[in-house]
């Protein structure tokens, strides 16, 4: 036998060319940039969920034509609604839970130091989810590996150059993320995208540090977004499987950070790690600065939740003794909707039409569901701080007001009689 021969680098070159190729069919098939990808459309049963009234209140409302009146489908049978529709109607009747005026988008990281936790689907779904509540969001996709922009029907390799990432923010070139803001096809989100040219950003950062006195790395993301932060709701940074120098802008720029995390052994030990690095940093960042960093909540999400392990139930225990009142009270089960959602480059908020069973669709939908609204509520906590409600007179004092006006409108009244 001859010896095989060896992996030169010329192979591994045509190697990526035949995978960017591969891709390009695929997006042909799925993720043309006007037609293929598209939000799905509501009937008005699922309007009224959204709305949280009763079908026949929408009916109702219909009658007054001050709302968009949706479409009948091609047989007559329902009406549908766009998402763009659905989203005025949302906003009308849960316009209490939205953003107070005075108040600024609260960001989000999703991190953790392993790829295949569902990290990136968890920071799509929450943005996608937090819209169907009424809510406007800008999602930053931070990895160089540009799965959170794939999501989006846009490829990294060949539709993403460096004008559309962070990557002139983090040069200087830029002070404001405004410039690479786009529309995306849900309404609602607006996209920040990622490509391969943002591993530069790994070394511009750095380099910086060095270069520029009183120049501080860490900071670049948080200064970016300011310019930004009044106008959504929600800002969600999808960040690398690694602790990098773009990680740590995105959880410095945060209020708050969410781990998606498996229940097993190894991704157990693998966010362990990454919290130790993390709390390493910070301090020679920061502490020993004098500079300090607060974070409004960090939650765990239980991801891939595989109900048939049981293995899983001794690592859960783990988590729950770790991370405590930190672990988030819904687990998003591993099933075979979500697989078909991300083999078709999009989410369970995504399939509007699913093959297998509907109670298996809805099992994974209602935990998603479930986890948004338990974020939107760390939002509103968020929000409460930046804009307190009025002070509201104690009943007591009510009283003694307006005994003190009764007793001044008697005496004016027998001053007049005297008179």
């Amino acid at each position: 036998m001859h010896p095989s021969k060896g992996i030169s680098l010329g192979d591994i070159a045509d190697q990526a060319d035949r995978a960017v190729a591969m891709m390009e069919q695929i997006r042909k098939v799925m993720l043309a940039p006007s037609a293929r990808k598209s939000s799905p459309l509501y009937n008005l049963s699922q309007l009224a969920a959204f709305c949280g009234v009763e079908k026949g209140s929408l009916n109702h409302r219909l009658g007054r034509g001050d709302l968009p009146a949706g479409k009948l489908n091609q047989s007559g049978s329902r009406r549908e609604f766009s998402l763009a529709e659905a989203r005025t109607w949302i906003r009308e009747y849960r316009a209490e839970h939205l953003r107070p005026e005075g108040a600024e988008a609260v960001t989000i990281s999703i991190g953790n130091f392993k790829g295949g936790v569902s990290k990136t689907t968890t920071a799509v779904s929450l943005a996608q989810g937090l819209t169907l509540l009424g809510h406007k969001v800008l999602v930053i996709d931070t990895d160089p590996q540009g799965s959170m922009t794939t999501l989006f029907g846009i490829l990294p390799d060949t539709e993403v150059d460096e004008q559309h990432t962070i990557l002139p923010l983090t040069m200087g070139a830029e002070t404001s993320i405004r410039y690479a803001i786009r529309p995306t096809y849900w309404d609602g989100i607006d996209l920040v995208s990622a490509a391969p040219v943002l591993f530069g950003a790994e070394f511009a950062l750095p380099a910086r540090q060095t270069k520029e006195p009183g120049f501080e790395f860490w900071r670049v993301l948080d200064l970016g977004i300011d310019d930004v932060r009044g106008e959504y709701d929600a800002i969600i940074i999808d960040t690398p499987p690694s602790l990098s120098y773009t990680t740590i802008n995105a959880f410095i720029a945060s209020n708050g950070i969410i781990m998606p995390l498996p229940p097993n052994a190894l991704d157990f030990a693998s966010a362990s790690q990454f919290w130790s690095l993390f709390s390493d940093l910070t301090t020679s960042l920061l502490t020993e600065r004098g500079l300090s960093k607060e974070f409004d909540f960090i939650h765990v999400l239980l991801s891939r939740v595989d109900g048939t392990d049981p293995a899983s139930n001794v690592v859960r225990q783990w988590i729950g003794q770790t991370y405590a009142e930190k672990v988030l009270p819904v687990e998003i089960p591993k099933t075979a909707v979500i697989g078909v959602a991300a083999a078709e480059f999009g989410t369970v908020y995504d399939v509007s039409k699913y093959d297998g069973a509907a109670r298996t669709l809805k099992r994974a939908r209602d935990a998603y569901d479930n986890f948004v609204g338990q974020i939107e509520a760390s939002i509103r906590a968020v929000w409460a701080k930046q804009v307190p409600p009025a002070p509201v007179a104690a009943p007591a004092a009510k009283t003694r007001a307006k005994t003190v006006e009764r007793f001044n409108t008697t005496a004016k009244s027998s001053k007049g009689s005297q008179a």
